[in-house]
């Protein structure tokens, strides 16, 4: 099971695979960039119940027979959730290199499918890292804000009831398993804060640009570093607010350092999204991944995680705002300018 905190999409319902019923649905999809061959389906229980070949020109058309519910939708590099119903005629387009982003759907289940590809977005957005450590009454102040918002995008009479009574189950179980985190975690938070002021751990990681990287090469300049992985939704949704922090002390005397903390199978994917997405800062690989003596140092169990370490080595703070966060701004603006 990934390590990785965030509002996890959970899929509600009897989806024990597909029925054994004379209706079906079809799907078809135009995929722009491909990832792979295939396209894939799983239900809840993560097991594979549908396969299908994709064209060279990232085109697919299947006819299938489903038990009612949400599923996942795959192609081998990334991930969405769809609901699929008998009597559908879904047509999806996307382009596999922004994904998420390029989501749209036609088709009859075209409205239900539109309103999970938004809310993915919305769910990458929400900044559920900094509520976590924030106070107990600001932490429920905003997440009953944001489940308010949720049930809120539901009001629209287009969409099927199942589907409905299907979102709002998988927000309250999403819900629960934020405030169970956030109890679980309290002790964590304040580990985290008594790293502050001491003598940060080290590292000596791959460098995307080539050889390796200790963080005393960094000796006399800030670190802000982010530790985050390929597969990771809010890490993803975190990097255009982290070029536009790395352009804006551009010349300041800080370096922004990522560490992916992605397995080694994946290693070449971590190469290849650095370069395709053309990060900035210093792109790192961390040796065993969460089981790197960094990670385990900083108590790393969940990521996106930010870190900000003075020039003479001590941490600033072991727990760091996110680059989404106006109080970053606030906080390097003081120690920069």
């Amino acid at each position: 099971m990934k390590k990785i905190f965030l509002i996890a999409v959970v899929l509600v319902g009897s989806l024990n695979g597909f029925a054994q019923k004379k209706e079906h649905m079809t799907f078809q999809a135009e995929i722009a960039n491909r990832f792979g061959d295939v396209v894939s389906f799983f239900n809840d229980k993560n097991k594979l119940v549908k396969k299908i070949q994709v064209n060279k020109n990232g085109v697919f058309k299947d006819t299938m027979n489903v038990v009612t519910g949400r599923y996942v939708f795959s192609d081998g590099n990334e991930y969405t959730i769809v609901y699929l119903k008998n009597g559908f005629d879904l047509k999806l387009k996307m382009d596999s290199k922004k994904f998420d982003e390029s989501i749209v759907y036609t088709g009859k289940g075209a409205d239900e499918n539109n309103f999970l590809a938004q809310n993915s977005l919305f769910e990458e957005k929400s900044d559920i890292g900094s509520l976590l450590t924030a106070s107990e009454a600001v932490f429920f102040e905003g997440l009953d804000k944001k489940k308010a918002d949720d049930l809120k995008r539901l009001e629209n009479k287009k969409l099927d009831p199942v589907f409905v009574d299907l979102q709002k189950k998988s927000i309250d179980v999403n819900y629960n398993d934020v405030v169970k985190y956030h109890k679980k975690n309290y002790e964590a938070n304040l580990a985290k804060s008594k790293m502050n002021n001491t003598i940060s751990p080290t590292f000596d990681y791959e460098n995307h640009k080539g050889g390796t990287t200790k963080l005393e090469d960094f000796k006399g300049k800030y670190v802000y570093i982010d530790v985050w992985a390929t597969w990771c939704g809010p890490c993803r949704a975190e990097i255009p607010s982290l070029k536009k922090v790395e352009e804006r002390y551009h010349g300041k005397n800080i370096v922004f350092v990522s560490i992916s903390v992605d397995v080694d199978k994946d290693h070449e994917k971590w190469k290849n999204f650095v370069t395709e997405k053309q990060l900035g800062g210093v792109q790192l690989f961390a040796d065993k991944n969460w089981n790197s003596d960094f990670m385990k140092s900083y108590g790393i169990n969940s990521i996106p995680r930010f870190i900000l370490i003075d020039p003479n080595g001590k941490v600033v703070k072991g727990d760091a705002s996110r680059p989404s966060s106006p109080q970053l701004k606030e906080e390097l603006d003081k120690l920069l300018n």
